[in-house]
């Protein structure tokens, strides 16, 4: 009888654990729509390449000292990039593979990469407010696979208020604004980037001699 009372002890404490460890799993799938921005083109075809580690990344937190948590931005960030991507060139190209397969017409490629997500949780910002960092390796290349520039793109987010009904609720509305701030970064980055500069310019002083002998041979 000792045995068997020792034995359902047991099994109430696993139970217990299971519970409490069950309760401490927290799940936030981003699944954002992000508007275009607004502004003028420029005037390039760019492919761009989303590799499935980018469309599908997910960031687990399973620290000693923290709650674990799985959070999906894969499918929220490719919205994000093909929306801001696709605004900011006369055309563009989504690749399903690179280096090959690049089309003809297609003068720069642009392959993004998650380096880093960071977030503060509520005890530790002391309400219940979430603040959330992301950090984006951006690689442009040339048709032919060299590497024109290379640069960084930062974003920062936190939860616009602290009366929220859940903590995967404000950590989703902080991941959201963290991920404008890096659409916008991007869009207003791109051509501050001194690599890109050089390469825009060229790919102006080129239009502007096919102008000119477009115009000069009207005239003859």
């Amino acid at each position: 009888m000792r045995y068997r009372s020792t034995s359902f002890g047991h099994l109430k404490v696993l139970i217990f654990v299971s519970f409490f460890l069950g309760a401490c799993s927290h799940t936030v799938q981003m699944d954002g729509n992000y508007p275009s921005p607004i502004g003028d083109q420029l005037p390039i075809t760019v492919g761009f390449y989303l590799s499935e580690d980018f469309k599908s990344f997910t960031y687990k937190e399973d620290s000693e000292d923290r709650e674990e948590w799985n959070i999906s931005t894969g499918r929220a960030q490719k919205n994000l990039f093909e929306t801001v991507l696709g605004s900011m060139f006369t055309d563009t190209v989504s690749l399903s593979s690179y280096p090959q397969e690049v089309p003809a017409n297609v003068e720069l490629v642009i392959v993004p990469e998650v380096r880093e997500l960071q977030f503060t949780m509520p005890r530790e910002t002391r309400v219940n407010i979430f603040e959330v960092w992301i950090k984006y390796n951006m690689t442009a290349f040339d048709p032919s696979g060299g590497q024109v520039a290379n640069w960084v793109i930062t974003a920062y987010g936190k939860t616009p208020t602290a009366f929220l009904q859940s903590q995967e609720q404000a950590l989703t509305q902080a991941i959201n604004i963290a991920l404008r701030d890096a659409g916008a970064n991007l869009y207003t980055g791109f051509g501050k980037v001194p690599e890109l500069q050089a390469f825009l310019s060229g790919k102006r002083r080129s239009l502007s001699l096919r102008e000119i002998k477009v115009k000069a041979k009207k005239a003859e």
